[in-house]
């Protein structure tokens, strides 16, 4: 038992299985929480290598003026020479693509440092609050072409590369794309980090840095998701990480608690034995855009702290005497590992926790360096937790304060509640992430022990004001169930000081289904609304050259890229017929240059003038990418009984998907297997004159998508309504003036009343209404659609791939029939058709489907990540910008 609160003494509540284990230790607390000692430096475990105290004297001749890099031609040239000599050792005899694009990022990198150096100065020298982001996945992207046009040297570059007798562009696709998460949630951490550099804020993101990312994913011949390696981290190095030997942690696992007395003659409980690992830091330079500043995301790998085992390779047994060694690297081999069965579970969790101990060992040894006392701590600090994976910082906080530094439960837990907040990012109950209580006993004994005391204090207060049990039951921490589990949700509700939801949407029903019970207690200001937001630097700028050029043309200047409203701008030439022919040019442009990649990597002959219909992010139900196969398959059908005549009139169609299912989710890999065999079909059926053609696009990653997303004219965002809690890749279709077929959920409706709903295509149930539904199946069927009759009958008769793939498919046609359509499929279909139908109509109509991309582009404003970072920073982190100019000697 940890100490016990002030203003509470711990009593069991009048309820079944209370969710607290007892010890007999009572401990000492100090009722003066505004006493509180300075910390020192040795009351948190800090990397081996202590920062030294120069004295004064000393510490003048470290003076160090950088001489900025010259971005001139002569100067650029002699620098990647250099690196190309210097730093990878090669000569001109001995040169590819690959060396001089590494040269080339060294160069870059170097003027990046120069940006980096003044900010950590400006920041340690103005000590002001700071921002940590804590999430598990950064979706970053290539780094080169970001950061040429983040320091406005790209042209100059493309010209340097060219005398040296290189082509800029070739180099860029030598860099392997960062495989530091997997879709939106690892995306948007990516943008707001981008957003706080561009806007000054001094803010860290913190993650993990995966050798192997989630995976390389492969379509094999029978058109099934193979799962790969995927070796991004170059063997030659990553010039875009700065290895920090210096800055090492140790973080424990398993052991048992036990009770100490301290130097006070205070009992504590300690956490003994067990395994221990080491965290060793990585560090990301953040490039911000027209500013000096540059922000920092630090990522941890796992090492041994015993890499070699002498004694075991002297008697012989090689192996063992790696074993600590692979062991330990295994704990950061693989973003999210599969958790089907027990070994991947617990892997999982022991990386959640390695993430958030180091860092906040790190985040406290840099508080420490500023002098100040802990009750200062959030003043200093603001922990943002990006979904529920860093949860496990409030207990480890909480642990750190109570058991190593010695404060009283009261004071350590008011500051832990001041300092974190959460960041719901889904609707789905089973999405909510929970851990067995028996596992985390096992893993983390202790911090199981403060989880039961979190709960125990917080029911007792619920039930001071509300004594129902089945409210007490419904908000516990600890779900009832065989085995009990931790729900890691409501842990973060408890524990953050503010919550929020991603989309208008989602936050109200965060607020009314979600969590309505802890909005009854906490009320309801404690929850909020901050729509996500996109980077125009990477998904406009970047990612779509010369759609950029003529906005940047047409509005007089770039002042755009950093205040996206000014897009609005655009509005009055929507009608304009010359500007609507520059515009679609470079739609079309981009469509060119998407078709060149399906034929030169898949083999895929598409008409760059078909209507490109898009729907690329992770396969899961919910997003139903299902649904769109299925109306691919209703479209094809309809083609084949269409005369020469007819066909005239159809509307041909490009239908793209890309996306990854997760190793262990049988039915989305059933999903991508019928869309490749689909396509297989309708691909190869000459009868059909060209007018459907049917791709799918492995591996799909950031850079895929700065190719795909400028060449849309529609992207599919068609999840059910309440399940999408905002989505990010409808704000980079719209952007870049593709229009959207969607369900009413998500930040699709915050869409549609930026950029009007005439300009959008929207179907299926709403949310309040996707319940009654699901009741009216569950208990009297699933009534299904006609025309969906009609497609399903097509995969069981063989049609798509022979008679023995129809047994394939058959569970997931299951999902629809007796697993219930949970997703709705059925209930939408007709709509669904109907909207389609409704998009081939209006694309016949080039300047009115002109008109409808271009005003998308300039409504879209609001989605700017710079405008969701500014909230943060203004309702829940509660920081100002550092400006590096103005700070930086």
């Amino acid at each position: 038992m940890s100490t016990t609160p002030t203003s509470e003494r711990p009593r069991r509540l009048s309820m079944p299985k209370l969710t607290r284990r007892l010890t007999n230790v009572t401990i000492h607390v100090d009722d003066d929480k505004d006493n509180l000692e300075p910390v020192t430096t040795s009351s948190v475990p800090s990397s081996k290598s202590k920062h030294i105290a120069l004295d004064p004297e000393h510490l003048k001749e470290w003076k160090h003026e950088m001489t900025p890099k010259k971005n001139d031609k002569a100067s650029i040239k002699k620098d990647i020479v250099q690196h190309s000599v210097e730093t990878l050792c090669r000569n001109p005899y001995n040169l590819d693509k690959l060396a001089v694009y590494q040269a080339t990022a060294y160069s870059v990198r170097d003027r990046l440092l120069e940006d980096w150096n003044m900010t950590q100065e400006a920041i340690h020298k103005e000590n002001p609050k700071r921002c940590y982001y804590l999430s598990m996945e950064f979706l970053i992207g290539r780094a080169l072409d970001n950061a040429l046009h983040c320091l406005e040297v790209k042209d100059v570059y493309k010209e340097s590369v060219k005398d040296l007798g290189f082509n800029l562009e070739d180099l860029l696709q030598q860099e392997r794309d960062a495989a530091l998460g997997n879709g939106g949630l690892g995306r948007l951490a990516a943008c707001y980090m981008d957003a706080a550099a561009t806007l000054d804020y001094p803010t860290w993101g913190y993650g993990l840095r995966y050798q192997y990312g989630i995976f390389k994913q492969l379509i094999n011949s029978d058109g099934y998701q193979i799962e790969m390696p995927d070796y991004w981290l170059d063997s030659n190095g990553n010039p875009w990480e700065f290895p920090r030997n210096d800055v090492r942690y140790e973080v424990q696992f398993y052991g048992y608690v036990a009770t100490k007395v301290n130097e006070k003659g205070e009992s504590r409980m300690s956490w003994e034995g067990g395994d221990r690992v080491q965290a060793m830091a990585y560090d990301v330079p953040i490039p911000g855009f027209d500013t000096k500043g540059c922000g920092n995301i630090r990522l941890w790998a796992s090492k041994s702290l015993k890499t070699f085992d002498f004694a075991s390779f002297n008697d012989g047994d090689y192996d063992r005497s790696v074993a600590d060694q692979k062991n330990a690297e295994n704990l950061t081999s693989v973003l999210y590992p599969n958790d089907n069965h027990l070994v991947g579970k617990e892997l999982r969790l022991k990386q959640e926790y390695f993430f958030v101990s180091a860092s906040l060992q790190d985040i406290i040894h840099r508080f420490k360096r500023s002098n100040c006392a802990w009750k200062d701590f959030p003043d200093k600090v603001a922990v943002q937790l990006n979904d529920t994976h860093p949860t496990l910082a409030i207990p480890e906080l909480q642990r750190i304060l109570v058991d190593i530094e010695g404060l009283d439960w009261d004071a350590a837990w008011d500051i832990v509640t001041r300092v974190f907040a959460f960041t719901n990012h889904t609707v789905l109950p089973e999405a909510l992430e929970c851990w067995s209580v028996p596992m985390m006993e096992h893993i983390l004994p202790r911090h199981m022990q403060i989880v039961y005391d979190i709960n125990l204090f917080f029911l007792q207060k619920v039930e001071k004001m509300n004594s129902d049990r089945g409210l007490l039951n419904r908000v516990s921490i600890i779900e009832e169930s065989n085995p009990q589990q931790v729900r890691m949700a409501y842990l973060a509700v408890v524990g953050s000081h503010t919550v929020n939801g991603v989309a208008a949407l989602h936050s109200d029903l965060v607020k009314t289904e979600l969590f309505k019970d802890f909005v009854s207690y906490y009320g309801p200001e404690k929850f909020i609304n901050i729509t996500n937001g996109i980077t125009p630097r990477r998904w406009l700028y970047q990612a779509n050259p010369d759609l950029r050029d003529l906005i940047t043309e047409t509005l007089g200047g770039n002042h755009w890229v950093t205040h996206l409203d000014d897009l609005k701008g655009l509005t009055k030439y929507a009608d304009d017929v010359d500007f609507q022919a520059k515009w679609m040019n470079i739609k079309l442009k981009n469509k060119v240059r998407l078709a060149s990649w399906i034929k030169a990597n898949l083999d895929i002959t598409v008409d760059p003038r078909s209507l490109f219909d898009i729907q690329v992010k992770r396969i899961h139900e919910y997003k139903r990418q299902f649904m769109n196969i299925l109306g691919v398959i209703y479209r094809y059908k309809n083609l084949q009984l269409l005369s020469a005549e007819e066909r005239k009139d159809v509307t041909p169609r490009v239908v793209i998907f890309g996306g990854k299912s997760a190793p262990g989710y049988y039915v989305a890999k059933m999903v991508i297997k019928l869309i490749n065999t689909v396509a297989q079909v309708v691909n190869n059926d000459d009868s059909i004159d060209g007018l459907l053609k049917v791709v799918y696009i492995p591996d799909y990653n950031v850079s895929l998508a700065e190719i795909i997303v400028p060449a849309s004219d529609i992207s599919q965002h068609i999840s059910t309504a309440g399940t999408e809690a905002a989505g990010t890749s409808n704000m980079k279709f719209v952007l870049n003036g593709g229009l959207i077929l969607g369900t009413v959920d998500g930040a699709n409706i915050e869409i549609r009343d930026e950029i009007g709903e005439e300009n959008i295509f929207m179907f299926g149930t709403l949310a309040d209404k996707v319940a009654d539904i699901r009741h009216q199946q569950k208990y009297h069927g699933v009534e299904i659609d006609p025309n969906l009759q009609v497609v399903l009958q097509s995969i069981q008769s063989g049609e798509f791939g022979g008679p023995e793939t129809a047994s394939v498919f058959g569970p997931l046609i299951n999902t629809l029939t007796y697993g219930g359509d949970y997703y709705l499929i059925s209930a939408d279909f007709e709509k669904y058709l109907d909207a389609q139908d409704k998009v081939d109509e209006t694309y016949k109509d080039t300047a009115a489907w002109a008109k409808k991309s271009i005003l998308c582009t300039a409504g879209m404003g609001f989605f700017s990540s710079d405008r969701a970072t500014r909230e943060y920073a203004d309702k829940i982190w509660n920081i100002k910008p550092v400006h590096i100019k103005e700070s930086a000697v």
